[in-house]
Order: structure tokens, then sequence, then C-alpha cells
């Protein structure tokens, strides 16, 4: 005789979770945003480290941001229906296994040099991002008070860049040399055959490192599936909620949400271009790869300062709109600042152009501007908030297209003219945080 046992995911509604629960669902939540901030920062050092191995262009070497990222425009709202079937735990364990994989992709490509082979190897990683990042950003977002969220984020955010300052300089330590700066040097030098085996031995160097990370990322799968991390119901609404939401039968229904998820793209491609581009630009005052993947580190620890100053102040002495508002008004600023100021200072310990410091603080300017938008965004959507997060996670995309944007440009005029794709990008957040979040009808200006 056999019998079929139809096994359910048993969810639970917020209010009901205990402050245990709730801790222990931030740390576990915590880990999995450093998991993010060290996979994905690591590209900023990826860029200028592939660009040399693999003989590239500018544009050619953010194909590397573009692989990444794009797999979240396209995997986005399938994870929505993944995590609605399977719940968050096995989601989240099945993202983190996808991520394995696209590690594991970096072994032949270092070992034949194939550029495209890298890139199939980081889509496959962003993919396995894209299933976690739709389970964990709703989740961290209504796991408390709506007014807190984005104190909740800001500390999601800490772990997420902590990771980022750690992974290029982990990635570099691991896979440069003291004498790579010479060797960089002598590259043009040499002949085909010198240079095809030394740049064959430099791209090589990435196969223990992401053999490494693959067995990692299979292990902490399985820790997540098994750990006390509680399923969080997400499709049960209150009247309220239900009342109001009683005639909207479309995720195109809310204007918030839509236009949230287009701040969200220009967003992560500032966020992006801000860290990524950072080290070509010191290249480009004659700072070398070794001294110049610090760079990326500062931006980060200026976002971390963003953070802590957030946890301080929201929303005890700010609300978490007018944070929001001061961090793109600031960001259009220090655009302006990168273009056009001019001038060689010391600062620790690097003799540079005084704009790339504002660049610097463009981690500073885009701190809170993610934890501002995704409540705003997620606001009242009841129902739909899979859903909702699944298409703000699309916006991620935008971390894929303007850094090609930037390199296009670097490459027509120069690197610093290139930030003038930051301008419109900091306009539009302006428009969201002020204007933006409010329009609750596309055939009226509020609710």
């Amino acid at each position: 005789m056999s019998v079929n046992i139809k096994k359910k995911i048993i969810a639970v509604e917020v209010g009901s979770l205990t402050p245990g629960e709730v801790t222990v669902s931030m740390l576990i939540i915590g880990l999995l945003f450093f998991i993010f901030g060290f996979v994905t920062w690591i590209n900023s050092i990826l860029i200028p480290y592939f660009k040399i191995a693999c003989e590239l262009s500018n544009f050619q070497s953010y194909l590397v941001a573009f692989a990444f990222y794009i797999s979240y425009f396209i995997m986005s709202v399938p994870s929505s229906f993944l995590l609605k079937r399977i719940g968050f735990k096995k989601g989240i364990m099945l993202g983190l296994w996808v991520m394995a994989a696209g590690a594991l992709i970096f072994v032949p490509a270092a070992l034949n040099r194939t550029y495209w082979v890298f890139l199939l190897g980081l889509f496959t990683i962003g993919t396995g991002l894209a299933v976690l990042q739709s389970a964990a950003n709703p989740y961290v977002t209504i796991l408390g008070a709506k007014n807190k969220a984005a104190r909740r984020i800001s500390i999601m955010g800490i772990c997420n860049k902590a990771a980022g300052i750690l992974a290029p300089l982990l990635f570099a330590s691991v896979v440069l040399k003291v004498t790579d700066s010479e060797l960089f040097r002598q590259l043009p030098l040499m002949t085909e055959l010198q240079k095809d085996t030394a740049l064959d031995e430099l791209i090589r160097r990435v196969i223990y490192p992401y053999a490494f990370m693959a067995a990692l990322l299979f292990t902490i799968g399985l820790f997540i599936r098994f750990s006390p991390l509680p399923e969080i119901d997400t499709e049960q609404e209150s009247a309220e909620i239900a009342t109001a939401n009683a005639n909207k039968t479309h995720i195109f229904h809310f204007p918030h949400l839509m236009l949230g998820a287009l701040a969200i793209f220009l967003h992560v491609g500032t966020q992006v271009i801000a860290i990524d581009t950072i080290i070509g630009y010191a290249n480009s005052m004659n700072i070398e790869l070794m001294e110049a993947k610090i760079f990326p580190s500062y931006t980060l620890f200026a976002t971390i300062s963003g953070y802590i100053l957030g946890i301080i102040c929201i929303p005890r002495y700010i609300n978490q709109v007018n944070a929001l508002r001061f961090c793109t008004v600031l960001g259009t600023v220090l655009t302006l600042l990168i273009i056009f100021s001019h001038g060689e200072v010391r600062l620790l310990g690097h003799v540079a152009d005084i704009s790339i410091w504002f660049v610097v603080l463009l981690g500073f300017a885009n701190s809170m501007v993610w934890a501002g938008i995704w409540p705003l965004a997620l606001n009242n959507l009841g129902r739909f908030t899979k859903l909702g997060a699944s298409i703000m996670i699309m916006g991620l995309c935008g971390s894929a297209i303007l850094p090609l944007a930037y390199g296009h440009f670097a490459d027509l005029l120069n690197v610093r003219e290139a930030y003038w794709v930051l301008f419109p990008c900091y306009l539009y957040l302006i428009f969201y945080a002020f204007y933006g979040y409010q329009i609750r009808n596309w055939w009226s200006q509020y609710s």
C-alpha cells in the first residue's frame, strides 16, 4: 500500500514572529547580503583584470557587468513564480547552488583564456543571485515596522558593502603578485608567444579561488535549507489593503512600483559605475593597478558610513523619504564636481586629481537610495508583493546597461567626460524621491 503525502510550505505572518525569530531571520539574511556583496563587488577588480589578461577595450571589459546583471532582467519574474511555488528557503538554496555552478564555469574559461566563457559563468552567477535577491529584499523589507524598513535595509547594506570592501582586496591578494606591475609594463614589448604564455599564467590564477567559492556556496545552500529561517506569508492582505487593491488585477496598476523599478534601474547603474570604473579612472591619472585596487574599497567604505548614519538617524531624526531626497540631490552635485573640478591633491597616500575623491563620495550619496526606494515602491502591494519585488529586481539590469554606456563614452570621449552618464540618472531619482513615489494612479497626480 502506498500513501501519497502532499507537503505544504508552512508560512507565517510577520506579526506572529517572536523577537527571537526576527533576530535569527535578520542574521541569516545578513549572511546572504554578505554573499551578495562579495560575489557582486569582486567585479570591480575583474574588469581591469580581464581587460589586461584578455586584451580588451573599455567597452569589452564592461561586458563583465553586463553579463552579470542582465541575468536579473531575464530571471527576476521567473524567480517570483519559483519562490511562490517552493518557498523562500528552498528558493534560496537553489539560488546558491546555481551560483556555485557559475563559479565552476570559471575553471574551463581560465584553462582556455576564453572571455565569452567567463561571461557565461558571470551570467550563471547572476542568475542565482536573481533568485536570492528576489527572496531576500522583500523579506527584509516586510520583516518589521514599515517606517523602519530603511534602517533594516541599511543593516543589510553594511553586510553587503563590508563584503564588497573585502572582495577586491582578497581577490587581488590571491591572484596578483608584487611583480605584476613590471609584467604589465613589459607586455607591449613581448613577442606574441611570450605574451600568450604570460597572460595564460595570469588568467589561470582564478581557478582555485573560484573552485573554493563554488564549494562554499554549495555548503551554504545546504545550511540555509535546514536553518530555522521561517517562511513569510505575503499572500494575505489586511482588510484596508484588500479594499484599496480591490480593483487592481495586475502589477501595472501600481504606478509607484513601476516608477520605483525604473529608479532602481538608474540607481544601481550609478552605484556600479562609481565602484567598477574608479580603478580605470585612477589608471588615467597614472596610478597603477596594484595601487588603484584600493579605490573601490574607499567608495564602499563611504557607502557603509552612509548606512551607519542612516541606522542612527532613521526614523528618530530624519524620515526615510527625506534621507532619500538628500542623497539624490547630493549625487547630482557630486557628479558635476567630478566633471568640472580639477587639481592634484595628496590624500591617504595617493597623489591624484581631486575629482576621484568625488567619485569615492558617490558611495555616500548612493547609500540611502536603495533603502529609501524599496519600502516606497513595495508599499501596500499586498498579494502582489512577490511579483512586485521581482519587478524591482529586474531593475538591477541597470548595472548591466549603464556601465556599458560609460565604457562607450570613455572610448569615444574620455574616462572623465563619460561620468555625464550619471547626471540624468540622478535627476530622475530626484523626481521619484520628491514626487514619483506618491503616484497611485497613472491618470491623476495623487491617490
